[in-house]
This record gives structure tokens, sequence and C-alpha cells, in this order.
């Protein structure tokens, strides 16, 4: 009514005019500085697409294998001497015994669909200690205004290690609804309870992980033999994913064999790691370098 009115009235005017030639100017000039909009590109938005190489940027340090490191990974086992090393000892243990039992991992032939299920679920667990353990240590040493002597960065390293296991993993299959649910579950109950495990008593939950990359490591040892024996053809003649072959900085001609070279000895390293973490007391010097290998 009266205001539209009185707004064409304005602009009507030779100041009007003048403005909003202006601001028409002011627009064209910026479109030439900085290009077309989005919409008019036929691109998705800028701020949601992303490449694997942009997404490669931020990742954390992490070790890079050499054809030497990933040969020279054997099964070992730290020797619980103490109540606190048995009883973590025996925890990882049960809980493998439970998952092989009920996953149904123990029957059957194992094929390529009965690993990348064992490993995608595995990897949603393995990358829960590394980011609750620095959580807990980041809020201590707010709370109790000191310092962390550098445990917070290996601890995150190892978390997104996992997860990239994980996302190398989900590149060969999308789970389903049932198996996400699972993952739900698993990992509310798995967050909560290492995260009241980590207040009380933190040597028991390194000697933990300690012992749950043991058990890892002889997964893919075993994973690693069918590859050999010729039971998973299919994987024999893959080739590696290529977010595999660049966060481990694979060669052109890696093969799914390779990857899973590279995941045990990755898993070897939390070994190595977190029996070590075990044996100290959480207030002295962590002597691991970033992207530090360790075998």
């Amino acid at each position: 009514g009266m205001l539209s009115y009185r707004l064409l009235r304005a602009y009507q005017t030779p100041l009007g005019v003048r403005l909003f030639a202006t601001a028409s100017n002011a627009r064209e000039t910026q479109n030439e500085r900085e290009g077309p909009h989005f919409k008019n590109q036929g691109s998705s938005h800028p701020l949601t697409s992303k490449t694997q190489d942009e997404d490669n940027m931020n990742q954390m340090p992490h070790p890079i294998w050499t054809a030497d490191d990933v040969k020279s990974v054997v099964v070992t086992h730290y020797e619980p001497n103490n109540f606190v090393d048995k009883m973590a000892y025996l925890s990882v243990k049960t809980m493998r015994f439970g998952f092989d039992l009920f996953s149904g991992f123990k029957f059957g032939e194992r094929n390529e669909t009965k690993w990348l299920k064992r490993m995608i679920f595995l990897e949603t667990v393995a990358g829960v200690p590394g980011m609750v353990a620095a959580m807990v240590r980041h809020l201590h040493s707010l709370r109790k205004l000191k310092r962390d002597y550098g445990w917070i960065h290996t601890l995150l390293e190892e978390a997104e290690n996992e997860r990239m296991h994980l996302m190398t993993c989900l590149e060969l299959k999308k789970p389903g609804i049932v198996f996400r649910s699972a993952v739900v579950i698993s990992q509310g109950i798995f967050v909560n309870a290492f995260f009241l495990l980590y207040l009380l008593s933190p040597r028991f939950c390194h000697r933990f992980v300690g012992y749950l990359e043991e058990e890892a490591v002889k997964t893919y040892t075993k994973c690693l033999q069918d590859l050999d024996a010729g039971k998973l053809p299919v994987w024999s003649a893959m080739p590696s994913p290529i977010l595999a072959k660049k966060y481990w900085n694979l060669s052109e001609e890696a093969t799914m064999r390779d990857v899973v070279m590279a995941i045990r000895a990755d898993e070897a390293h939390h070994r190595v790691v977190n029996h070590r973490l075990g044996s100290m007391h959480e207030d002295d010097k962590n002597p691991y370098l970033p992207g530090e290998r360790k075998l």
C-alpha cells in the first residue's frame, strides 16, 4: 500500500536513480572479480564438495611403511606379569571368543565377504580407544592445570589411523542397516565403558589395547595366509583402492595384499606403543615422535 508507493516515489527521484545505478555497478564489478556463481556453473556447492586429495591434506602424521617393514611383522605376545595385565588379557580373549562365536567367523569357509565384514566391524571398535584416551587426558590437563607430556598427539594419531583402516574397507563394501545398527549399539557400549575404565586405570586400558592389537596382528596374518593359499581369489587380483594408495603411499601396481600388509604393520605399531604406554607412569614423557615407525 502506502509503503510501496513511497518506495516507488523515492526510487524515481534523481538521488534514487543514482543509488540504484551505483549498486548495480558494484555487483557487476564483484561478479567480474569472483567469477560466476556456483549455481550457474553446474557444479556442487564449494563448501560441501571435496576430492580425495583435499581430504588427504588434513591428515595427521602416520607411519609410511617400507617393504622390509611390512615383511618383518610377526605375531608377538606381552606376558602378563601382574593382576592388571592378567585382567586386561583375559578381557581381550573373552571378547575375541565371543565375537568369533556370535559373528559366525569360526564356522564355514572364510571368503572375501566374511573377512570384509569382520574387518569393518573391528575397525569401528579399534578407532575408539585412542580418541577416548586423548579426550580424557585433554580434560585432565585442563582440569588440573598441568601438561600432558605429549601423549594426546600419539593417541589421536592412533584413532585416525584406525579410522582410515575403516575408510579403506568401506571403499569395497557399504554395510546395510542391520550391520550399521550393530555398530551403533556396540559403539555406545564400548565408548562409555572405555571412558570409565580410563578414568579408573589408564594402565589397564593401554594394556588392554596392546593385547587387542596383538589379536589384530593375528587376524590380519590369517587373512594374508588365506590370500597366499588362494582362498580369496577376488582379492588376489584386486588392485588397491585409491584411498589406500594415497594414505600409505603405495605403488600404482599395489593390490589388496599390499593393503592388508600395511594395515597389519599399523596394528603391530599400535601394539608396541600401547604396551609401552601401559608400562609408564601417566606423567612420564611420551617417547614417540609424530609419525614415528615402531614395530
